[in-house]
């Protein structure tokens, strides 16, 4: 299958997924357009481990991606979904400290299908969001906030209870979008991944093999190219750099 192709069927599923009610059948959805873009990047992995030297063998390549304008609100969970989307899809990430562009380093491909994800989940999130918060379900919710006070020549810490303001509550919901959002795509690709291990149609040890190589030839390229200083794990600024690796890790 082309990669235009496979584009156009992967559209077509996530404009599925964006027009159910349903996060059931939404998530559903997103999970055949992971599976159709794993399975996709499998057979390129090995038909490029195939193609002679002499031939044009497609590379890794970088890709700036604009997440939105610097001081925008949101902009950190807005980047977290397309982190965790790229993590599910063999990409790497800097992040400028802003979280306003990403540099995405990976195949064409594989960046075509984060920026495809992204974009219909992107809506899905801030959609669902926006329900949650207009429906009110977070406002018996407490977060605890340290207070301090200065009584005479001392300071005293408290802590105390605070209801959770809508803002908050808005941007905890797209937190924890991204994150299961990000797992759930994890797994369909392991499990895309070791179902095509199983059923491969040359040697189940050539197809971990070509996955294996390409895995190493994208931390090789990252590493030559990536001029991240830092690593960004989605939580407050830390030191003034332009760009952050970005974490996966919790």
């Amino acid at each position: 299958m082309s990669s235009e192709k496979m584009l156009t069927r992967i559209g077509a599923l996530l404009r599925q997924a964006e027009s159910t009610d349903n996060p059931h059948e939404g998530e559903a959805f997103m999970a055949a357009a992971q599976r159709l873009a794993t399975s996709s990047a499998i057979d390129l992995a090995v038909a490029r481990a195939h193609t002679a030297s002499s031939e044009k063998r497609a590379t890794p390549t970088q890709r700036l991606i604009t997440i939105g304008e610097p001081g925008k609100r949101g902009l950190r969970t807005y980047a977290q979904l397309f982190i965790a989307i790229a993590a599910a899809n063999d990409v790497q990430c800097d992040i400028a400290q802003t979280s306003a562009v990403i540099y995405a380093y990976g195949f064409a491909g594989d960046i075509d299908v984060c920026e495809a994800l992204y974009s219909s989940l992107l809506f899905q999130m801030v959609r669902d969001s926006d329900a949650y918060v207009r429906s009110g379900a977070y406002r018996g919710e407490t977060s605890v906030r340290t207070v301090v006070e200065t009584r005479g020549r001392r300071r005293v810490s408290t802590q105390v209870r605070k209801p959770v303001a809508g803002v908050t509550a808005r941007l905890n919901f797209q937190m924890a979008y991204a994150s299961r959002i990000g797992a759930r795509l994890a797994e369909t690709k392991q499990e895309t991944e070791k179902t095509a291990i199983a059923e491969s149609a040359t040697s189940s040890s050539e197809t971990a093999l070509v996955l294996r190589n390409k895995e190493i030839e994208l931390k090789d390229y990252y590493s030559s190219n990536s001029k991240a200083r830092g690593t960004w794990r989605g939580g407050g600024p830390r030191k003034r750099r332009a760009f952050l690796a970005c974490s996966t890790s919790g």
